[in-house]
């Protein structure tokens, strides 16, 4: 009895630091207050309301964590659940935890995961739009730039100095049926009698300094039976390429992007969406951003022009309030949509629609 004390004792003394290997957070962000939107639908109808979806940032809370597991490789996870600050219900078709769900491992040469997690256009976006999922912002224009995720997916990622890159592929992209909104698409996959319905795969190349990064990924959505928005059919596709980038000048950060996408369900398949947008610290506390966007759609005259502002002004590090408005001009039949906040107020083809907001935002 004797010689096992020792080892005992040993055993118990590791304890903490088997305890302190692994670390995991609570974190979230609650982003809410009011908006109006003018000229909706035929009458020309006014709304104002507490958005769901977004207002600088959609509004999230989650878990991620880590664990060390020796020689430099570590156990990784996130659990990501989004919900509607208005009425405290779950977003993304109701899901647990619909923004992200996996667990992975890395080392030095990046991470692999697997799970619900963001696809390669959502990194390649992430830093040169400047407004990104803010209520009058690319949003409008595309509902999956703010929702570009995939179930069932296998991810890579891996940063190597000043390059990353990083790949997806899912079996099946969107499992949840919600409708045609930006919440679900209706195409679960994984379809022994069609291994190609419902799957997406997306690439990343990035190269980044302290002052300056390039990025292009690539997203492929591929269409399965009963899936919304036209994809009906594996053999049809929703492709989109994007190409951009940002400076850091002094108090300031200028974005440039192009989004060049097919999508094989619509009438004019083709489509370029340009975007510019700078924002400026005016002091520690107080910072304004601007962004302008252009979709065209080729061999066709429906198009949309949106102009969006936001200022905002920090309490702390944590809690801030802010100001913002957009503005779109559609041409053709286009319908899009000021605002990505919520759904339901989208104008009658060829109409021009403003949008405000006023609301806070706390980051926990």
């Amino acid at each position: 009895m004797k010689n096992l004390r020792p080892l005992a004792l040993a055993l118990l003394c590791s304890l903490p630091a088997l305890a302190s290997a692994q670390s995991v957070t609570l974190y979230g962000v609650v982003d809410t207050g009011v908006e109006f939107v003018n000229h909706i639908g035929a009458a020309s109808n006014s709304v104002t309301r507490m958005p769901n979806l977004s207002g600088t940032v959609p509004s999230r809370w989650g878990l991620r964590g880590t664990e060390d597991l020796g020689g430099g490789l570590k156990a990784n996870f996130a659990l990501e659940s989004g919900f509607a600050p208005d009425s405290g219900t779950a977003n993304q078709g109701g899901r647990l935890f619909g923004r992200q769900a996996w667990a992975g491992l890395s080392n030095n040469w990046g991470q692999i995961s697997f799970g619900r997690q963001y696809t390669m256009l959502f990194w390649a976006m992430l830093d040169s739009d400047i407004l990104g999922p803010n209520a009058y912002g690319s949003g409008s224009l595309d509902s999956y730039f703010p929702n570009a995720r995939a179930d069932n997916a296998v991810a890579y990622k891996g940063k190597f100095g000043g390059l990353t890159l990083g790949a997806t592929y899912s079996f099946g992209r969107d499992s949840v049926n919600a409708g045609p909104s930006p919440s679900g698409t209706n195409c679960a996959g994984e379809n022994p009698a069609d291994i190609r319905a419902c799957r997406e795969w997306s690439a990343l190349v990035q190269y980044e300094t302290n002052w300056w990064s390039v990025a292009a990924a690539y997203d492929s959505l591929r269409g399965g039976p009963g899936a919304f928005g036209g994809l009906t059919s594996s053999t049809l596709k929703d492709d989109r390429l994007v190409v951009g980038g940002y400076v850091l000048a002094a108090n300031a950060k200028l974005g440039l992007g192009w989004v060049g996408r097919r999508n094989e369900a619509a009438a004019a398949p083709r489509s370029n969406l340009f975007y510019g947008g700078v924002a400026y610290d005016v002091t520690p506390t107080v910072n304004v951003a601007g962004e302008v966007y252009y979709l065209q759609y080729r061999h066709s005259a429906d198009k949309a022009w949106l102009g969006a502002l936001r200022a905002s002004y920090a309490f702390s590090r944590r809690t801030s309030v802010y100001a913002t408005a957009g503005y779109i001009a559609n041409g053709g039949q286009s319908a899009l949509s000021v605002s990505s906040a919520g759904t339901g107020t989208a104008p009658t083809p060829g109409g021009n629609q403003l949008g405000s907001m006023v609301g806070i935002k706390h980051i926990f």
